[in-house]
């Protein structure tokens, strides 16, 4: 026989917790659920008096979360999202089915946008959302479906999920816009390269594994500081400056594929070296596949 639910908290009291914790505001909360910041802090004493234990600390400086309210935020949280998940799955219109991918911004931007098309033909009635955080430890596995993202095994993946690589083999290459050549001259050599080219560089400590100085010593070629650099934090905006003619930038082959193709971009030498990261599929494995999610597994992975 199955049991019943014990009494639980009112959800108004949840949601105004939720948000408080999270923006580590009464005020803010207030904002965000258009209540007074007195409604908030009435909700939160009242789930405190349920609780029968303070969720926070108050002070004249703001609030903070006691230990056992980090705890419960935890929870809180991943409820409150697996049930609006769970309640918009319902809601949907019938006969779509709505998948959540979570992405880095350049794999979103740069490779997954271009298979939309194809994914439409094969899949049609998915509706795709897609969040980008281009940090996949970050996530949350209760926001998103599946997710891609770039990982090099064995380092910084993400708990909780299942990982599957899309791309078998994967090379990194450098490359450059033909109106960077034309502007600038050709590339003659390595270090020609570094001594006469603009070379776009990444200061971003996930992609740290991405480097020139990796990418000569795979080539066995000395390096040295490039005479004219270009840096960002953000890879998506080092592939946007290497597209606009900026300099010359490394990426993943079988990433810019589509942009070799059409011309877009060139190798700015012939040489490749092994990357050292894979396009992965990541899945949560707290959760049982959806008919979204075996479709598109499906099609990206027949």
């Amino acid at each position: 026989m199955s049991q019943r639910i014990k009494p639980l908290p009112p959800l108004n009291c949840l949601q105004a917790f939720e948000a408080a914790a999270r923006r580590q505001s009464f005020t803010h909360a207030a904002t965000e659920l258009s209540l007074t910041q007195s409604a908030i802090s009435r909700q939160i004493k009242r789930l405190e008096e349920f609780l029968g234990r303070p969720l926070f600390h108050r002070d004249a400086l703001g609030v903070a979360l006691t230990p056992a309210g980090e705890r419960y935020f935890v929870l809180v949280q991943r409820l409150l999202r697996e049930l609006a998940s769970g309640t918009a799955a319902l809601t949907r219109r019938q006969g779509s089915l709505q998948l959540t991918l979570a992405s880095s911004p350049t794999v979103a931007a740069m490779w997954l946008t271009r298979q939309l098309p194809e994914l439409k033909r094969a899949c049609p009635q998915l509706d795709i959302r897609i969040l980008t955080m281009d940090d996949p430890r970050q996530m949350d596995a209760s926001e998103f479906d599946l997710a891609l993202y770039y990982l090099v095994p064995g380092e910084m993946e993400p708990a909780g999920v299942q990982i599957n690589r899309i791309f078998e083999q994967e090379e990194v290459i450098a490359v450059c816009s033909p109106a960077y050549l034309n502007q600038a001259g050709p590339v003659t050599g390595p270090r020609q390269m570094l001594q006469e080219h603009t070379l776009l560089e990444l200061e971003d400590y996930y992609h740290d594994w991405l480097t020139w100085q990796d990418w000569f010593d795979g080539i066995a070629e000395p390096y040295q500081a490039p005479s004219h650099t270009l840096k960002t934090n953000s890879y998506l905006l080092l592939m946007q400056a290497a597209l606009a003619g900026q300099g010359i930038a490394l990426g993943w082959a079988r990433l810019l594929q589509p942009y070799l193709q059409e011309g877009s971009l060139v190798q700015a030498l012939p040489h490749n070296i092994p990357s050292k990261g894979y396009l992965c599929l990541l899945e949560p494995s707290h959760r049982h596949a959806s008919a979204a999610t075996r479709q598109f597994t499906r099609w990206l992975l027949p």
